[in-house]
Parts: structure tokens; C-alpha cells; sequence
């Protein structure tokens, strides 16, 4: 959802999907003279609770030695940004918050008028789209304060606290899509990564209760020192296989691929329309798909799109050669000649014989005008990458797991204008060095929660969002990395979705709340690197000087609220 209001020089623009609401700020000159920050004051009339909001940054000369950990009211410490973001709201609720602007001195402050904003935040299912995403290492500073930083006592109980905690939904809608499949019905699988006890569980007992249940997986070897050996997850599988009991007749091994059957998404089938329905996205079957990577499950309920998967894993449950499979998928979802049509759904599958995929991508980046998110799991194609250095008007975002590497950092490391952050910042895959003094280990914490096995710990979805704050908004996701390889040797599958603000919003502001979650770690880590570092991270600006980044044109912060405020004149 999306809002907006205006009032004495301030202008707010509230950007709501399911869990996350950002506000956007723009001030005429007379209000953003003198200006200290903002304090802001969040209303949920859902659980009776209205309070100014409480940050982690002070005005030195008030507090001169912050306390780690410790939270001050922004009616003292205001937030010094033009964008503000609520990562604790929940769907479907109506919030509502007064900005008050700020002024004066930190030891004397003084206050302009307030300006009052309500908006809706999405529920996560409804209509033809469901979107859900777990909470991810992101959440790490309060998984620690809530938790301990400790694991789950049962990562396989879905009710255990902190498995509920860490999944934020993500696991109960898998659960609720196998459980809500009545008996009668078909419900197709497609997975690499098998080995979650809670879904194999749940579709041993969906065919128990007469679920027409079938599911095709990595059952394929791989050569390893010289030597034809079953893969990883090929192991993994089959032991979880075994403990569930799902019984030999409903399953499908592939073995047959060239590389990796990457996808993994679910398609139901039944006589009533209504109940049709396909589930992708980027989360493995595996506790860390669920519980730790940053990974979203995606419900469509159409039933042209759900027959076009259907067809697809009848391919799969054939274990198809991977050259004819090239060629089915090229006939049956070809590469697209333009922008997909408005308002339309569009699937595409791997293998294919080519990857001119990548050029069709690059050119959807090419014609953004306002701004692309892109996450990369494991770094940016060369084609994505050439698209990304040539020079636009806007800023434009790559979120990474590590980070950049060889020809992708020679050109994209360079340009202010391409925002880039990468999910081992701060973790144990961390490039920096013991530096003495380093102070910011104090304020954050190791940040894969407890799993540092496997090769992705942060970032694990494939997500390229073209202007998703306009109305016309493409979105693009599913499980390939946007890579030749995704496109050529492996199983995938994408969804292409044009139009829809209300999946851009949900998509958007997720996006939004790993990104900034990372990129002030990368820059903490830089400065540190440099020998740089210093309290920044800590203290506010006494002064107004922090606002003036925010309105030179050529400033990242300026052009940061003009994705926001495109045809404002400040």
C-alpha cells in the first residue's frame, strides 16, 4: 500500500508491504533550515500501543558514553534520515505516525508542527498472489536480544519458539500450503534440497489422507576427486527420505541433469479453480532455507500458470535428458521479445539451449527510470554487469552474499550512483582483518545465527525488482541466480510479474530492509579498513549539516528521496 501526506513544508510518503512500512521525507527549505532530525510517534489502534520511537544513535554532548545495546527516545535523539524504516510491523494492520521535525540544540530542543500519516500494511495472502519472507541473519540484533543469539531447541518443531521467530511465516505458509491440500487433490513437488523434517512430515500425512502426492528430486551423482559420487544434497535427501517413511511409489528421482535440479516449488491441482495453485521461490526444503538464509515463498493461484509448471514436472518426473529438456522449455516459456504485458504472470524454465535470458534482463535494467534491486547470491554476470556500469540518472542496488570479485568489481566498484552491499559484512565470512580497537564488534554480532555450513549463509534470493515504486512495476523471482549456468545446465524456474504494486511493495520494502541492514556494515567494515575508523556510527550530528547530503542534486542521499519524490523541486 502506498500513501502519502502533506502539511507546513514537510511532505511523507509511506511505502507499506507486509511487514515492513518505510517512510519517506522531503522538506521545502525554510522547513529543513536548522533542522536536527525527526522524531516520530507509531500508533498500532490493532494492540492499543502508541509511542515515540527510540534509536540507538545520541546527540554527544547529551550522552557522551552510549551504552551498547541500550535504546533513546527520538524526541531527544531524532532520527537524522530522510527515510525512516518500521521493520516490526505486521500484516494487515493499520498504523498510523505523527513526524515531528526537530530544531534547536541538542541540549535545547525545540519542535515544528507535526504531520500525522496512516497506512495499511499488506496482508501477506490475498488475491492471485501470496508472498512470504522469513527474517533472515538480518534480524540478527534482536534475535540476540530476544534469544540469546542461541539456536532453536528443535528447528524441526514448527512451534518451537525461535524457529517460529526466525521463519516470520515463511515455514507455517509451506506447511499451510501441503496441510490445506484436501484429500482428492494432486499436489505435485520439485525439490533440490530435501531433508526439512517438518515438510517431509507434512507430505507423508498429506498422502496418508488420499493427497494424489508425487515428488521428483536430487537423487544424482557428481564427480568428485575423480569419481562418480552422489551429491551432498543427493545424501542428504535420501537419509531424510528414509526417517519420514514416504513410501518408494510416490517418489521421482532426477538424475538425468547436467548440473543442478535447482528448483523448488509445488504445484495443487483440484476440480474447484479456486484451489489451484503453485508455490516457488528461492527457499530449499533444509532448516537454513526456512530458518536462516533470506528467502521468500511465492503462492500464485492461476490455474494457466499452475498447468504450465504441472507440465514442467511431468518433464522432471521423467528424469528428462537435459538437451531434450533445453529444448521443451525453449518451445514452452521462450524467452520474452520485450517487457512481458501488463498486468501478466509469466513462468520460464531451465535448462535452456542458450542464455539469451541474460541479454533480455540486462535490457529490462536498461530501461529502468526510477531505479533496479538486484540480489546475487553468488556475484553479477558479466552480461548484468556491463548493463550496470553504464551511468543512470537514479540509483540503482546489487545486494550480494560476498563480496565483489575480478572484472564485476572493476566496474561496478567505481560508480556512486550503483549502491552495492553484501550479506558477509560482518559475519565469520568477514574479509576483515583483527584490527586493533575495532569498536564496532561491541554494537554487532556474528550474523549467520548458528548455521556455517553450505556455501550461501545471507543472501539466497534471486530478485530483480525494474522501478518498483512506480505504477508499472516488474518483478522478477523465483530459484535461478541470474547467471549462464542457471539458464543453461540447471532445473529453474522464474516468475515474471508485471504491474502489480501491491507484490512490488511486499518485495520492495523487504529488499529495502536487508539492504540497508548490510550496507552500513560494509561501510563501517570499509572505514575500519582504511583506518578510519571513528564514533560515526555512534553520534548524531549537532548541527544541521546531515540534511545537506539529502539535497544536493549530485548526492547519494538526494537522489535516494527522489526515488520517493520524483517531480519534487527541492
Amino acid at each position: 500500500m502506498r500513501a502519502q501526506s502533506s502539511g507546513d513544508g514537510l511532505d511523507v510518503r509511506a511505502i507499506a508491504g507486509s511487514h515492513v512500512v518505510l517512510l519517506a521525507m522531503d522538506a521545502d527549505k525554510a522547513t529543513r533550515t536548522g533542522l536536527l532530525g525527526f522524531a516520530i510517534k507509531r500508533t498500532d489502534d490493532t494492540e492499543s500501543q502508541s509511542y515515540w520511537l527510540r534509536g540507538q544513535k545520541v546527540f554527544q554532548d547529551v550522552v557522551p558514553q552510549p551504552i551498547s545495546g541500550q535504546t533513546y527516545s527520538c524526541l531527544e535523539h531524532p532520527f537524522q534520515s530522510f527515510l525512516w524504516g518500521d521493520y516490526s510491523a505486521k500484516p494487515g494492520r493499520t498504523y498510523s505516525f505523527i513526524i515531528r521535525p526537530v530544531y534547536g540544540t541538542p541540549k535545547n530542543l525545540s519542535y515544528g508542527k507535526d504531520l500525522e500519516i496512516r497506512i495499511t500494511t499488506e496482508d501477506e495472502d490475498v488475491g492471485s498472489h501470496a508472498v512470504y519472507f522469513n527474517r533472515g541473519a538480518i534480524a540478527s540484533r534482536a534475535f540476540a536480544d530476544k534469544f540469546g543469539n542461541q539456536p532453536p531447541k528443535d528447528a524441526n518443531d514448527p512451534q518451537d519458539p525461535t524457529t517460529k521467530w526466525l521463519s516470520r511465516g515463511l515455514l507455517e505458509a509451506a506447511l499451510g500450503f501441503i496441510d490445506g491440500t484436501l484429500p482428492g487433490e494432486t499436489l505435485r513437488v520439485a525439490a533440490y534440497e530435501f531433508s526439512y523434517a517438518p515438510i517431509l512430515n507434512a507430505l507423508a500425512d498429506a498422502h496418508k489422507r488420499g493427497v494424489d502426492l508425487a515428488i521428483v528430486y536430487e537423487a544424482g551423482d557428481e564427480t568428485r576427486k575423480g569419481k562418480r559420487e552422489p551429491t551432498q544434497a543427493t545424501e542428504a535427501n535420501a537419509k531424510a527420505i528414509k526417517a519420514a517413511r514416504l513410501p518408494k511409489k510416490i517418489l521421482r528421482t532426477r538424475t538425468r541433469r547436467n548440473d543442478i535440479p535447482h528448483n523448488k516449488f509445488m504445484v495443487r491441482l483440484s476440480d474447484d479453480p479456486s484451489r489451484v495453485a503453485v508455490w516457488t521461490g528461492s527457499v530449499n526444503f533444509t532448516p537454513s532455507g526456512f530458518l536462516g538464509q533470506s528467502n521468500v515463498g511465492h503462492i500464485v493461484r492461476d490455474a494457466a500458470i499452475a498447468a504450465t509448471y504441472l507440465n514442467y514436472w511431468k518433464q522432471l518426473a521423467d528424469d528428462a535428458e537435459w538437451n531434450a529438456l533445453r529444448a521443451w522449455t525453449d518451445t514452452e516459456t521462450p524467452a520474452p521479445d520485450g517487457p512481458p504485458p501488463m498486468g501478466s504472470v509469466t513462468p520460464l524454465f531451465s535448462p535452456r539451449p542458450n542464455d539469451r535470458l541474460l541479454d533480455w534482463y540486462a535490457q529490462r535494467i536498461a530501461e529502468a527510470k526510477q531505479t533496479v534491486m538486484f540480489t546475487a547470491a553468488f556475484g553479477v554476470n558479466a552480461t548484468l554487469a556491463k548493463v550496470f556500469a553504464k551511468d543512470a540518472a537514479f540509483l540503482r542496488y546489487i545486494l550480494l552474499e560476498k563480496p565483489l570479485k575480478g572484472d564485476a568489481e572493476t566496474l561496478l566498484s567505481t560508480d556512486r550512483d550503483l549502491q552495492i552491499a553484501n550479506g558477509a559484512a560482518l559475519g565469520k565470512l568477514a574479509l576483515r582483518a583483527k584490527i586493533p580497537g575495532w569498536q564496532l564488534d561491541k554494537w554487532f554480532l556474528d550474523e549467520g545465527h548458528y548455521r556455517y555450513e553450505g556455501n550461501v549463509f545471507y543472501i539466497h534470493t534471486k530478485i530483480l525488482l525494474i522501478d518498483p515504486l512506480s505504477d508499472d512495476p516488474l518483478v522478477i523471482s523465483g530459484s535461478a541466480n541470474f547467471s549462464k549456468n542457471s539458464l543453461v545446465n540447471n532445473d529453474e524456474n522464474m516468475l515474471l510479474i508485471r504491474g502489480d504494486t501491491r507484490v512490488a511493495d511486499i518485495y520492495m520494502t523487504e529488499f529495502d530492509r536487508i539492504f540497508r541492514h548490510f550496507y552500513f556494515r560494509n561501510i563501517a567494515n570499509k572505514l575500519a579498513l582504511e583506518g578510519k575508523e571513528g564514533q560515526e556510527p555512534i553520534f548524531l550530528d549537532p548541527t544541521a549539516a546531515w540534511v545537506e547530503p539529502n539535497f544536493g542534486p549530485t548526492r547519494m542521499k538526494s537522489k535516494r528521496r527522489k526515488l520517493f519524490f520524483p517531480t519534487s523541486p527541492n
